[in-house]
């Protein structure tokens, strides 16, 4: 099982080649917001993490995920089950 460090390290180097704009990283960056995305590279990247995790991500979870912390959290908490 990684831990949540683990995770979010995962993230954000998942989250480099879609970071377009160069923001730094942060728990609190949004996806929308700070990183610009839209629906599609957003669809894109989550494909990336759940082939990454081996776990699937269902759309409303994706609706309530705004920031890259609160992904890491969902990611860790799908590992769980």
């Amino acid at each position: 099982m990684a831990s949540r460090e683990e995770i979010m390290t995962k993230v954000e180097a998942l989250v480099e080649p879609f970071n377009n704009k160069g923001v730094p990283l942060k728990e609190t960056t949004t996806f929308a917001g700070d990183l610009e995305w839209d629906s599609l590279t957003v669809m894109d990247f989550v494909a990336a993490v759940e082939d990454e995790f081996d776990i699937i991500i269902t759309m409303n979870m994706q609706a309530e995920i705004e920031t890259v912390g609160q992904l890491a959290d969902a990611v860790a908490k799908l590992m769980e089950s």
